[in-house]
């Protein structure tokens, strides 16, 4: 089958992503292989081809927003149908055991496993999973649209609620593509006003045609105190911007996987008035069941931008250079 891994992390411009061919892999007990259709271009895939993420495995498979049909069953398994169209998402095993796991924070499990970093993932023609760790998808959904759901939805879905944002409160935005431009709708959805900071003028404009409020350049202060903020951008020079932009008791929550270095932080300008900065780490199976509902009730528009799996290379150089508007998406079969 047509694959690409990452054989040697560097510069996106230097080619790490090379295209190879593999043999069709044959899922194991209580997994179901997907002939994929389509995978969404995350930015957590380019942080594991420059070496942001330290590699875990050597020509490892990225992709980890894969939608396909399920074209073989592992022995045991028996929860979705050959035929079947299910998503394989980043989270891809937890030990069940830990303490974490044992309070329902399977998030911060302690020996967790991640698609397209631990295991091959969906930038190629085939993928597996154990099959308690593959979603059903809306039927509402195309395969390029629902594809970014299933890692930009779903971790942008978690930082809104870990920036305690209130009911009508007002939500600033930084960094503004594949998960912000999902999360947006989902806070305005629940009648929140939405200020968005981005370099980008594209994502400015998507910005403003999705409803939010204003929307200016990384840097501009929102034009009115804000009760909560999503740093999606993972650059940690923003962080102090919207810690200055928040309210009293505001929450600023950190979407990133990486995130560079933060400036030195003056308490009276950033932090006192019990202001507060949260991180956001990975998602429970049970925050992407309950995302996935959401998009589908309230038609999440999906903005995208599709490649042939022949320019996978292409497409995580165009995320790296801010030319994607929204998601990028591979298209792998019909």
């Amino acid at each position: 089958m047509r694959a690409w891994v990452v054989r040697t992390p560097g510069p996106v411009d230097a080619g790490p992503l090379v295209a190879v061919e593999r043999p069709v892999p044959e899922p194991g007990p209580g997994e179901v292989r997907v002939r994929v259709s389509a995978c969404g271009v995350c930015r957590t895939d380019l942080h594991l081809a420059e070496g942001d993420l330290a590699p875990h495995g050597h020509d490892v498979v990225p992709g980890h927003e894969v939608v396909g049909v399920v074209d073989a069953l592992g022995p045991g398994a028996g929860r979705f149908a050959l035929g079947e169209r299910i998503g394989i998402a980043w989270l891809r095993h937890t030990c069940g055991v830990c303490r974490f796991c044992a309070r329902g924070d399977e998030n911060l499990c302690l020996t967790p496993r991640f698609t397209g970093w631990d295991a091959d993932g969906g930038y190629a023609e085939h993928a597996v999973v154990d099959e308690r760790y593959a979603y059903r998808l809306p039927p509402s959904f195309d395969d390029q649209r629902v594809a970014p759901l299933l890692c930009a939805g779903i971790i942008g879905y978690r930082a809104l609620q870990r920036a305690e944002l209130p009911e009508g409160g007002r939500l600033g935005i930084y960094g503004f593509g594949g998960s912000a431009h999902l999360a947006a709708q989902v806070a305005l959805a629940q009648g929140a006003t939405v200020h968005v900071m981005t370099r980008s003028a594209d994502a400015r404009r998507l910005a403003l045609e999705l409803g939010a409020a204003s929307a200016g350049d990384t840097y501009d202060a929102p034009p009115e105190s804000l009760d909560s903020a999503i740093v999606f951008a993972p650059v940690g020079g923003i962080v102090p911007a919207a810690l200055e932009a928040l309210d009293r008791g505001g929450t600023c929550a950190i979407a990133g996987i990486h995130l560079s270095d933060v400036p030195v932080l003056d308490y009276q300008r950033h932090l006192f008035q019990e202001r507060q900065v949260r991180s956001v780490t990975a998602n429970t199976r049970a925050d992407g069941e309950e995302f996935l509902a959401v998009a589908e009730r309230i038609g999440i528009t999906v903005h995208t931008e599709a490649y042939p799996l022949d320019r996978a290379d292409e497409a995580l150089a165009d995320l790296a250079h801010d030319r994607v508007t929204g998601a990028a998406v591979l298209h792998v079969a019909s």
